[in-house]
């Protein structure tokens, strides 16, 4: 589906390497480099034509993504990367926290979702308790239930993934949400793998903090907080003593790449026009014909299945270690990774520490030659 616009996906390779940063979509690259052409290269705030032209590009910006995510402009806040953007509202976050207060994390999230949580919480006193998915060998789901099972009445926050970056696996979103409320516990929801797979509503959902990242849905390299305005309001982040106290720019440390805001822009405007039935479709149908293909493999493991789940995969080859088989895969001109992908908890939990598995992961740009690739090369291990 529309592989044209990708210029990046000219030449051999498969390019399976979407869930650690998708290619970028034409009109966000045509976007950028006519920013930087127009002469608009001025900060913003000032009362000169460019620098005008500036704050129209930054609030388009936040009432574009804030229409692909079902949030308010008011609470988009933009930085350098989720994980930064996660860092430093956990750390303010935790200025709140008082000892025996506590924080649910998950052990099927990537770690820019458990790390910043766990840091706040040692400098406040506070306690994390984990969330478990199914245990090893088994669909790695994770229901509501299995958050309800570690909440408190002290329970502050819940920082939980939209869908894991390692095995594809969707939580039960609307049940954590539902959970959280019932003890007065606010959701920050990790979201940079489901974006690009799932349309994400934060409205509908009725959680506090959603994260995402653009270079993950076909943009620029650029984090973001889709945040309720009160939220942002409540908590009081470090910040220079000059720069704005309003929401949500105090969240927003130093000048923004606006540049990139522009590609951000184009590139959630792109995703607003997809049909998106079609690309659910789409991918799964490459999913289930890779599933389907390497469970038929001898000496393959596929470490999870949940019934919802994007399509991203995980797996191992008996005798061979994850990085030689993605050498392996590069060899034949096929993108995959390797390692654990900063799934730390999961991979623990899974005893895939030290040794990782292979993750592929399809996107709605990928079609079904990049699946009979992988399936072909895997093979090739295989006899």
């Amino acid at each position: 589906m529309n592989r044209h616009r990708f210029p990046g996906l000219r030449g051999k390779w498969a390019r399976l390497d979407g869930p650690a940063g998708t290619q970028m979509v034409d009109a966000a690259i045509d976007a950028m480099a006519d920013w930087m052409r127009s002469g608009h290269g001025a900060n913003h705030g000032g009362t000169f034509a460019a620098a005008l032209a500036t704050d129209e590009v930054v609030e388009r910006a936040r009432a574009s993504v804030a229409a692909l995510l079902g949030g308010d402009p008011r609470g988009i806040v933009f930085g350098p990367s989720m994980t930064a953007l996660t860092m430093h509202f956990a750390a303010t976050v935790g200025r709140t926290l008082a000892p025996g207060d506590e924080i649910v994390c998950t052990r099927l999230d990537h770690d820019a979702d458990v790390r910043p949580w766990l840091i706040a919480a040692e400098r406040a006193g506070a306690t994390v308790r984990f969330a478990e998915p199914g245990g090893r060998g088994s669909d790695l789901e994770l229901p509501a239930a299995a958050v309800e099972a570690v909440l408190s009445e002290r329970t502050r926050w819940i920082a939980v993934t939209a869908a894991s970056n390692a095995c594809g696996t969707i939580p039960d979103l609307p049940g954590i949400v539902a959970a959280a409320g019932r003890v007065g516990a606010r959701v920050y929801v990790d979201a940079v793998h489901a974006v690009p797979h799932r349309r994400m509503d934060v409205g509908a959902l009725g959680s506090d903090v959603l994260a995402c990242s653009a270079y993950k849905w076909f943009g620029p390299h650029v984090g973001i907080l889709c945040a309720r305005p009160e939220v942002l309001e409540e908590l009081a982040p470090d910040k220079l003593r000059p720069s704005s106290d309003a929401v949500p720019d105090r969240w927003e440390l130093g000048t923004l790449p606006f540049e990139s805001l522009a590609g951000v822009l184009a590139a959630a405007d792109y995703l607003q026009s997809l049909d998106w039935a079609g690309v659910r479709a789409h991918e799964d149908a490459l999913l289930g014909a890779t599933l389907a293909g390497l469970a038929a493999t001898p000496g393959v493991t596929i470490h999870g299945a949940a019934r919802d789940r994007t399509s991203t995969l995980m797996f191992t080859v008996a005798g061979y270690s994850s990085a030689q088989v993605a050498t392996h895969l590069a060899e034949r001109e096929i993108a995959v990774w390797d390692g654990n992908y900063y799934a730390w908890e999961l991979f623990r939990h899974l005893d895939l520490e030290p040794e990782g598995a292979v993750r592929a992961g399809f996107v709605h740009y990928n079609e079904a030659a990049d699946a009979e690739r992988l399936l072909g090369a895997v093979g090739e291990l295989a006899r």
